[in-house]
């Protein structure tokens, strides 16, 4: 497991794969071969992190640009069934302590975020369609315009994700890139493959600079992975399993 940040107000973290875990510690019921095996997983960290596994929030990923206000009614949804989980949202924010957010990827972006000082922390999910809709931005827009948070107080984690080396699209997803009109300078073409290579993370910390989110308010874990052997990645295995970024706010 990558550990980002743990101190006595915020716990941020990543699981990885492990071959010593159920399933290579896959995380996600709805990417598994056993559901069982997932939530053995699931209680395992939560013990792990002192936690209960009622105390973690769930959503349901469909590459939107949805987000969701988590609040003490929502613990636990989505923990033990996809059946509660928080339907067709990638991204969940709390002013609430002591809920786990979580966000599944294999190979898209994670984002874990918090303020300061307003006390709200969040989990995003930003696979390419995502980051093409703006997920990001439009969270950290609204939580500044709706929610009265300062640009200034955040601090935002960029989990590992598929790197650029590896990510090779066709023209219809690199068009839609081009089309944000800020992009191009993360699009690479290989004449030789007639492919386009796209760095998605950067992508995103461009996307939270344009709000006037500040460099050193970011902290980007590059590991890739499509490569680290320790990464789920569909497009490398085309197999299920995923990992889960998540984050904390005690009292």
């Amino acid at each position: 497991m990558k550990t980002f940040i743990n101190n006595d107000h915020i716990l941020a973290c990543m699981t990885m794969k492990d071959h010593t875990k159920l399933e290579d510690n896959n995380m996600a019921l709805h990417s598994c071969n056993n559901e069982a095996n997932i939530i053995q997983n699931r209680k395992r960290l939560a013990t792990e992190i002192g936690a209960s596994i009622d105390d973690f929030v769930f959503p349901t990923q469909t590459h939107s640009a949805n987000f969701y206000k988590v609040t003490e009614d929502d613990k636990g949804r989505g923990a033990m069934t996809l059946d509660d989980a928080i339907a067709n949202t990638d991204a969940l924010y709390t002013f609430e302590p002591n809920i786990v957010l979580c966000s599944f990827s294999a190979d898209c972006v994670p984002v874990l975020f918090y303020h300061e000082t307003a006390n709200v922390i969040g989990a995003i999910h930003s696979g390419w369609r995502g980051t093409i809709q703006e997920i990001a931005k439009k969270l950290f827009q609204h939580l500044i315009e709706q929610e009265n948070c300062s640009v200034n107080g955040f601090r935002i984690i960029i989990g590992p994700a598929i790197c650029q080396e590896k990510f090779e699209v066709d023209e219809d997803v690199a068009s839609q890139f081009r089309e944000l009109g800020y992009a191009e300078e993360w699009i690479y073409f290989h004449q030789e493959k007639n492919k386009y290579f796209i760095d998605n993370q950067q992508t995103i910390i461009k996307q939270l600079q344009l709000i006037g989110i500040k460099q050193h308010q970011i902290m980007v874990d590059d590991t890739c992975t499509f490569k680290h052997e320790a990464g789920f990645s569909h497009r490398r295995d085309k197999e299920k399993g995923r990992h889960m970024a998540f984050i904390r706010r005690s009292k």
